[in-house]
């Protein structure tokens, strides 16, 4: 079990400290993990942080070879797990709930957007069917919930999804954004296209923020993420692969008739 503390928490006891436990990279056993709900919740809990509402520990485990007081304390649980003043929260549903409800700040993080739910809720299931085999039919279904996302920024005009600070919503959307891009390319040269302007540029915004990058997962662990669940070896060489990091901006997304 490897530490990593997420360095906006303060330590001075004025405010409550949250563990939050991740998985670990299924590469090297220490790193962060491609876990979408670790990163979402990781996310999540950064920005309060940051704002000085909770102090945060972040906690990676390798479930390959989980630590014996882990198995004692959680038996087969996997991760993300939360803890708060001693109280562990398991389930996906009871973290986003406490995280909403009993963390300091979390309530500014929940806000009220059918709209927006509806559009990002089967944005991962969609992927999961491209990653299949290269399908023709399941990519353009890919791209086209991609545009209605790019439709609703640009129609919007806001930096994130409801407006010009981030919700949970984008700690939902952004971590799946980074598994399109990354494993999409990756298995069957699947891109985001460039003609999505307003997307691109909210994935800009997005690379800029600590909350995302100190979060995110590196290329190869979301790579093998996928070769895990598709049952493909590993190379051995991949374990001594310096991590990367795809964050670049394939369009201008400068361009004056658009609002930064």
């Amino acid at each position: 079990m490897s530490d990593e503390i997420a360095e906006n928490g303060t330590a001075n006891g004025d405010v409550p400290e949250i563990e939050l436990i991740i998985k670990a990279s299924t590469i090297d056993g220490r790193r962060k993990g491609a876990c979408l709900f670790c990163q979402e919740y990781f996310m999540d809990l950064y920005l309060l942080a940051e704002l000085k509402t909770i102090s945060l520990k972040v906690t990676t485990v390798d479930m390959q070879k989980p630590p014996p007081d882990f198995r004692t304390n959680f038996e087969a649980t996997h991760p993300p797990i939360l803890i708060d003043n001693g109280l562990a929260i398991l389930e996906n549903e009871k973290i986003e709930r406490h995280i909403m409800k009993s963390v300091p700040g979390g309530h500014n993080l929940f806000v009220q957007d059918k709209e927006v739910a509806s559009l990002i809720e089967n944005l991962y299931s969609k992927l999961k069917l491209v990653l299949v085999r290269k399908d023709e039919q399941k990519s353009a279904s890919l791209r086209a919930h991609l545009a209605r996302i790019d439709a609703l920024l640009e129609r919007r005009g806001t930096r994130f999804l409801t407006g010009d600070t981030m919700c949970c919503f984008d700690c939902e959307l952004m971590p799946r954004l980074q598994h399109i891009r990354v494993a999409g390319k990756y298995f069957v040269d699947f891109e985001i296209p460039t003609s999505l302007i307003s997307l691109w540029r909210y994935m800009y915004h997005m690379y800029q923020l600590d909350a995302f990058t100190q979060s995110c997962p590196a290329d190869q662990d979301i790579i093998n993420h996928y070769k895990l669940q598709q049952a493909l070896k590993m190379k051995k060489h991949e374990e001594l692969e310096t991590p990367t990091f795809t964050t670049s901006i394939p369009v201008d997304v400068n361009s004056p008739h658009h609002e930064q």
